[in-house]
């Protein structure tokens, strides 16, 4: 349908979770609440690994970057989508939508190169152990840590730019969030080139991360069949384990969610709640697999509580 010119400028409606009436409350506290855990777990991992200089290792600090791009995402979604489920608020304005869909998109594209990052320090650090120290030096993971920023940022600011500078006529979000899809439908122009853009990049990300964590993974499993220290193969075991969990919840989540706008047979509410799973389990997952299943980490988190108990009481 085409909006008059003037409203062009004007707010954006998004589609509505269409809650009764009777769970608006219940749905906006128990929304609270899983921002509330995904804001402090997340912000806990960081504080343990900044303020703990043991933690000081590759393997952790980009770990660090994990709960920064969790939190990112999980705070584009959450505060606008607590106000329309409380206040039963389908607008949005132009610029708020766009910036929620590029950092959601940021969020995505971010965490897909991260763990796919960390697959590789994994790798090295079992595959490699002799030469571990003397590849993954500081300066060489901070190059890691500044491509993986530049790469996402610069991959998604094109995949907008391709969309935003097309002549706008709809006011529609297909969605209970923004996202680029959403913005594409709005333009009343060939959005060919950028459609094409999108589901390179989505593919280049997919296979690239992909089959990097499935080589990595099949040449730790040969490391670790071929070490006879059961001490060894249970710590890397134990250290890939939770990479691999966290990995498989992204994949899991994001296949879903593409998956059930594919197929038409799936109730409008099932996509409502599929398409913010992605953006509700890893960030809430993540810092408790991490926080619980690595041992150095989990040691570490009870000394930043107590180090306050001592500062207030100073």
């Amino acid at each position: 349908p085409m909006d008059n010119s003037s409203d062009v400028t004007s707010l954006l409606s998004l589609e509505s979770f269409n809650i009764p009436p009777g769970w608006v409350y219940p749905a906006f506290i128990l929304g609270m609440l899983c921002y509330g855990i995904i804001l402090f777990c997340n912000l806990v991992i960081l504080l343990t690994i900044a303020m703990e200089k043991r933690l000081h290792k590759p393997m952790y600090l980009l770990v660090f970057n994990l709960p920064i791009n969790d939190l990112m995402g999980a705070t584009a979604l959450f505060p606008q989508l607590m106000k329309e489920i409380l206040l039963d608020s389908r607008s949005i304005s132009y610029p708020s939508c766009i910036s929620q869909a590029f950092f959601i998109h940021m969020y995505a594209a971010g965490s897909l190169l991260i763990l796919t990052a960390m697959a590789y320090d994994r790798y090295l650090a079992i595959c490699c152990p002799l030469r571990y120290r003397a590849i993954m030096t500081n300066a060489y993971l901070l190059k890691i840590i500044i491509l993986i920023w530049i790469l996402n940022t610069t991959m998604i600011v094109v995949l907008f730019v391709m969309v935003l500078w097309l002549p706008r006529c709809r006011s529609l979000i297909s969605n209970t969030y923004c996202d680029n899809p959403s913005l594409v439908r709005l333009v009343c122009a060939d959005t060919s080139s950028s459609n094409i853009y999108g589901l390179f990049i989505t593919f280049f990300m997919q296979a690239v991360s992909v089959s990097a964590v499935i080589y990595t993974y099949l040449q730790i499993l040969f490391t670790c069949l071929n070490n006879k220290q059961s001490d060894a193969k249970s710590k890397a075991i134990q250290t890939c384990g939770t990479h691999l969990v966290s990995f498989i919840i992204l994949e899991v989540t994001g296949v879903l969610a593409i998956v059930s706008y594919r197929i038409e047979r799936f109730s409008p509410q099932v996509k409502k709640i599929l398409s913010v799973f992605v953006l509700i389990f890893p960030p809430t997952l993540n810092p408790i697999i991490y926080g619980l299943r690595t041992k150095e980490i989990r040691s570490k988190i009870p000394l930043i509580f107590s180090r306050k108990k001592i500062l207030k009481i100073s």
